[in-house]
């Protein structure tokens, strides 16, 4: 089992930067792929960034690439999502999630990762 929790959600005005981060606990971090996915109103929960397991490999969603920036720490059991320029459709919930995986893929689909986080609120204002 892996415990995941987020912090680091907010208001921001658009334009502006805002980092969510997600810490782990439980069995070996490094084990597992980590992914952001978000939800915004009304919307299906959908794909964001996600890292490999020694944090060599990375995907973005389309729509977020250059504006936003994954990272992990192993030695810390955490990830973080630097969300940089921010956009008003930017805002949702986002979920910290990881898939345990046995090479270094990077996991893009969300019913592929095993856990998942409660989410932290971005809030982006025009």
């Amino acid at each position: 089992q892996v415990q995941l929790v987020e912090s680091g959600g907010g208001l921001v005005q658009a334009g502006g930067s805002l980092r969510v981060s997600c810490t782990a606990s439980g069995r070996t971090f490094s084990s597992y792929c980590m992914g952001w996915f978000r939800r915004a109103p009304g919307k299906e929960r959908e794909f964001v960034a996600a890292i490999s397991r020694n944090g060599g490999s990375t995907h973005y969603r389309d729509i977020v690439k250059g504006r936003f920036t994954i990272s992990r720490d192993n030695a810390k059991n955490t990830v973080s999502l630097q969300m940089n320029s921010l956009k008003p459709e930017d805002t949702a919930v986002y979920y910290c999630a990881a898939a345990e995986v046995e090479a270094t893929n990077v996991v893009i689909t969300l019913y592929e990762y095993d856990y998942w986080g409660q989410g932290t609120q971005v809030t982006v204002s025009s």
